[in-house]
């Protein structure tokens, strides 16, 4: 009787958990938020490099001039990125950003931090504005 018993509660549990998953989609809101990242990601990466042609593909030409605002020179700058919410309304989407970045300009190194809303449209999203403190210019500039 005990073996039966065992025998059919195994059973049960095995037919229980042994379902199918179910697999959850992701929302088109979702997959352009992770486009703005990686966007974002991008034109970080393109201005410490300084390469304006990436820079370039990936903004409007109000963006690009927000971009390239900069008009001191430097040796080398650092900057990071952390993602804090985004923003859709209608085409455009608005990513805020906390950033955090180290110019060093002839051995003195310079530290900044700040808020920026970079303003996205487009399929593929493209960079058209920074509204905020401007994370790709020279402090005190």
């Amino acid at each position: 009787m005990k073996k039966t018993a065992l025998f059919f509660l195994a059973c049960i549990l095995l037919v229980s958990c042994g379902g199918k998953k179910e697999v959850k989609q992701v929302s088109q809101e979702s997959r352009t938020a992770t486009e703005a990242f990686a966007l974002a990601e991008t034109l970080r990466s393109s201005f410490i490099k300084k390469d304006p042609a990436i820079m370039q593909r990936n903004s409007s030409d109000d963006g690009f001039r927000d971009i390239t605002a900069n008009r001191k020179a430097y040796d080398s700058v650092d900057i990071t990125f952390t993602p804090r919410w985004v923003e859709i309304e209608g085409t455009k989407l608005f990513l805020n950003i906390a950033w955090k970045s180290t110019w060093t300009l002839s051995g003195q190194k310079t530290e900044e931090r700040g808020m920026a809303v970079f303003v996205m449209e487009g399929s593929p999203l493209r960079m058209t504005k920074i509204l905020r403190a401007n994370p790709f210019v020279y402090p005190g500039q």
